[in-house]
């Protein structure tokens, strides 16, 4: 029985989301991006760590090389389809822990209230106030790095904006009668957070989600830009970080710093248009308007 109402719940978000113009252009545009990160290095014949010989060096596109070699005469599009796989996974698990951050904190807030509210208000505006940028290339510089270090700083940097905004919503969720009966019946609050808080919130966490994953992705882009990202990995921002490095664009080689720059557009684009669209599919009252 609970089967059947997911998958009747599937059919109906996947028709919504079909017939919602903004929803269905993200989809295309991320699944796209989703399949080079995944089906690019099968049919590239190139990897990131074949180095080319000194006439390789920042060579322009031609049959051999579709969008030309960089300054170590790697093949671009090798690179760029590895810094795919390398953005999408660095913004899906970095935006994974900022949620779960942000809506635990959020939902502990709102529910408990009182002094417990106060102290996490606070220290959610703590995060708030600060410049995430400085705050990001402080810990990172402090972490080292790494693709796991990253990975942590803009997971532990990126929650604060979700917890306010699910703490407001669980303010109004926690007022209404079955949230009542269920305390009345004896309920502990873990269960009360759990089994109703968190699913009448979750279409709000969930429109949130994508929001932050655009973020977590331009996060990732500018650290590794900075030159605070993982050496080890060809992410975009580290090819543009190695593009501007290493002079490219001085020397007119614009198939070298374009590329990334210009993925990282569509792919940001894609998450915004999916959050947008979820907000009004998962809200009547917007999709009567």
């Amino acid at each position: 029985m609970k089967w059947t109402m997911r998958k009747r719940k599937m059919k109906a978000f996947g028709k919504a989301v079909y017939r919602n113009k903004m929803a269905f252009t993200g989809a295309v545009i991320l699944l796209l991006f989703i399949l080079v990160a995944i089906f690019g290095p099968i049919l590239i014949p190139f990897s990131t760590m074949d180095f080319g010989e000194v006439e390789d060096i920042l060579n322009p596109p031609s049959k051999a090389h579709l969008l030309g070699t960089d300054d170590m005469g790697r093949d671009v599009l090798a690179n760029l389809i590895s810094g795919a796989r390398i953005s999408l996974i660095i913004g899906g698990v970095a935006t994974f822990i900022s949620m779960g951050i942000g809506t635990l904190i959020g939902i502990c807030s709102g529910y408990f209230g009182k002094g417990i509210d106060n102290a996490l208000m606070r220290f959610t505006d703590f995060f708030l106030v600060i410049p995430w940028l400085p705050l990001m290339m402080v810990l990172a510089a402090i972490l080292g790095t790494s693709l796991l270090n990253i990975i942590f700083v803009i997971g532990i940097t990126g929650w604060a904006g979700t917890a306010r905004v699910v703490r407001s919503q669980t303010l109004s969720v926690r007022e209404r009668p079955f949230v009542e009966r269920a305390v009345s019946l004896g309920a502990g609050s873990g269960h009360i957070m759990a089994r109703h808080i968190l699913p009448n919130v979750f279409p709000l966490v969930f429109a949130n989600t994508v929001l932050v994953a655009a973020v977590a992705i331009v996060s990732e882009t500018t650290l590794s830009f900075l030159g605070l990202g993982d050496p080890s990995t060809a992410s975009w921002g580290m090819m543009l970080h190695y593009a501007f490095e290493s002079g490219s664009t001085s020397a007119g080689a614009y198939w070298y710093y374009l590329p990334p720059g210009i993925c990282v557009v569509p792919v940001v684009l894609s998450f915004t248009l999916f959050g947008y669209a979820f907000d009004v599919i998962f809200n009547p009252k917007l999709r009567q308007r």
